[in-house]
Order: structure tokens, then C-alpha cells, then sequence
């Protein structure tokens, strides 16, 4: 079972940049330790990729890691994102 920890989104009309970020972690159905990262446009398909690591502190630590990537937004692309997560979005697109 996966817990959702954020549902990040970045937006700029006029620059047209409208980007969504999903990440979750927790054990799969063999008991490995997984953290799935959703990310691309808002309203298109997206990309999923799911990461195996060996145990729950090290899926916490790869969660703050991408989480703290996240921060250096405005810098990359201009335009922060925004926590969506206590909105109750689900972070599909």
C-alpha cells in the first residue's frame, strides 16, 4: 500500500508551463519498499517511475531528496511549485 506524501503543481499561463508532481512510498505486494514519482503535464498522461529501495528510511530519505529538488523550481524553470496535497487532489492527471 502506497502513502501519498505530496501533489505538487507548477503553473504560468503566460509562459505556458503546467507541470504536476506526484510522489508516494510504501511496500508493494512482495514486500519490497517502493516510491512511485508521477510528473509531467497537467492534463496529459504522464510519466510514472517507480524505485526500488531497501527500506523504509531509505524510501523517506529519497522522498526528501526529490521533494527538496522540487524547491529549486523557480531557479530551473521559473516558476515554483505550489502543494496542492491538502486540496485532497489525488494527483492523477
Amino acid at each position: 500500500m502506497l502513502i501519498p506524501v505530496a501533489y505538487l503543481e507548477a503553473k504560468d499561463a503566460s509562459r505556458n508551463i503546467h507541470r504536476a508532481y506526484s510522489i508516494a512510498y510504501g511496500q508493494d505486494l512482495f514486500g519490497n519498499w517502493v516510491v512511485e514519482t508521477t510528473y509531467g503535464r497537467i492534463g496529459g498522461k504522464g510519466r510514472t517511475i517507480v524505485t526500488v529501495v531497501n527500506n523504509e528510511d531509505e524510501a523517506l530519505k529519497y522522498v526528501q531528496k526529490a521533494l527538496k529538488r522540487r524547491q529549486s523550481a523557480p531557479q530551473r524553470i521559473g516558476v515554483g511549485y505550489e502543494d496542492r496535497t491538502a486540496l485532497g487532489l489525488d494527483g492523477s492527471y
